[in-house]
């Protein structure tokens, strides 16, 4: 073998000839200098190079398929329930998909050539409102577009300078969320502009549209703005001390449920008065609520948090009295800041806490309604919650596409005199084909 300093190497033995041939191919190295005598030790660490890049090549030309159906390990971008909760809408890399509640079936799939983040639908009709995501989006992330189903072709589009992070429908309305606004618009084509707002930094696209009002983050930490979409008032809630991470209408228009960064307590306000009716705890410790949700008659919300429980509430369980003492208006804050913060302390039951609470000088923690039933939550990460009747919660994870259906009971040797079982689960995407998230 015969070299020169700063000169390509010859190979003259066929061995080492081979050698590096499989190296150049394999990784990408333009000339290997291989010197005579003792440093041709280093040949073994160089065929090990070779064999391991031919190998991880191999299995990477295994499977060139783009799309893959992958039973319980495919990931929806989002998913999200329509009105009455009959249905919810999920967004895909290929598309959407609509799957019926329950039972938990598909209904529609619909394949785009690139991703859909979130899908939005208008009740059961042909309209769902679309923006673009995941590693290849259909439409550009800052737009809006409502699709007509019906004609297989987008009717309305809706332009923004910044990424589209929340959307909601009604048949008179759209609502846009951004990371610091929120646009009102007319279901119309076009549509017309009817409000916008300012709004603190709304990463996870906050916002409800109820029959009456539109509720989203207001300008300041803590605050909630209650639009009336009849008279046109704007009304700021002061719900809590610390950013808002969950907001739920109630069905009726009546209730306005929110929840804090820090997760212990779920809030309920009239919203014609904008008075607190009750004060809910979800637990004791710090959490993340990924969604609540009221039952449809209004007298019951369900919860769910990165602790993996869902917990139940009556809604309405304490009396005038006690309701109308807890009230505020816009000017006073709900409650000190020491009574959303963590505590510490044994779970007791509802009743025991309702006494405690009326006795004075007692701290508010001891005041709070809790859940009167909770189940387990075996989906994986961000889920969202849909009532299909007054005792039938479905939970829906997006991370690992699961579908759990929980059933409350007549419970008589328990406390609160129910129970809350996982009657069926399921994967929501089995048998749409689409493409496997990495």
């Amino acid at each position: 073998m015969h070299h020169q300093d700063n000169q390509r190497v010859r190979i003259t033995n066929p061995t080492c000839g081979f050698w590096k041939l499989l190296s150049l191919k394999f990784l990408n190295i333009e000339s290997i200098r291989i010197k005579p005598g003792p440093n041709r030790q280093h040949l073994p660490r160089l065929v090990i190079r070779a064999l391991a890049s031919l190998l991880r090549f191999s299995v990477a030309k295994m499977n060139t398929r783009k799309a893959l159906t992958i039973p319980g390990r495919t990931t929806a971008l989002s998913a999200n329930y329509n009105q009455d909760h009959s249905c919810f809408a999920v967004g895909l890399e290929d598309g959407f998909a609509v799957m019926n509640s329950d039972p938990c079936e598909l209904r529609i799939h619909r394949r785009f050539n690139g991703g859909v983040a979130i899908a939005i639908m208008l009740g059961r009709s042909n309209f769902l409102a679309l923006v673009g995501g995941g590693r290849d989006p259909k439409f550009p992330p800052n737009k809006v577009v409502i699709w007509d189903d019906a004609k297989q072709r987008v009717v309305i589009t809706l332009e923004f300078k910044s990424d589209v992070l929340g959307v909601r429908l009604s048949r008179s309305r759209i609502v846009v969320v951004l990371r610091s606004h929120i646009s009102i618009y007319t279901f119309s084509s076009p549509p017309q502009r009817l409000q916008a707002f300012e709004t603190v930094y709304n990463d996870f696209g906050l916002t409800c549209l109820g029959s009456k009002h539109v509720a989203f983050p207001g300008r300041t930490i803590g605050q909630v703005n209650l639009f009336d979409l009849q008279t046109g008032n704007n009304t700021i809630v002061p719900a809590h001390t610390s950013a808002i991470m969950a907001l739920a209408l109630s069905p009726n228009g009546d209730l306005l449920a929110t929840a804090s960064e820090n997760g212990t307590l779920i809030r309920i306000f009239s919203t014609a008065s904008s008075a607190i009716v009750t004060e809910l705890r979800r637990g004791i410790d710090k959490a993340m609520v990924y969604s609540m949700a009221f039952s449809p008659s209004s007298n019951r919300i369900a919860v769910t948090s990165d602790k993996g429980t869902l917990h139940i509430f009556d809604v309405l369980s304490q009396t005038p009295a006690a309701s109308s003492s807890n009230s505020t208006t816009e000017q006073q804050r709900p409650s000190s800041r020491s009574a959303e913060t963590t505590s510490t302390g044994p779970m007791e039951s509802n009743k025991r806490f309702s006494l405690l609470g009326k006795l004075p000088l007692l701290p508010k923690y001891f005041n709070s309604e809790w859940s009167f039933t909770q189940a387990k939550v075996e989906g994986v990460g961000r889920n969202s919650i849909g009532w299909t009747d007054e005792d039938t919660v479905i939970v829906t994870s997006t991370d690992d596409c699961k579908w759990e259906k929980f059933v409350i009971l007549n419970a008589p040797n328990t406390e609160s005199g129910k129970a809350c079982e996982r009657e069926a689960w399921r994967n929501f995407v089995e048998g749409v084909d689409i493409p496997f998230s990495r």
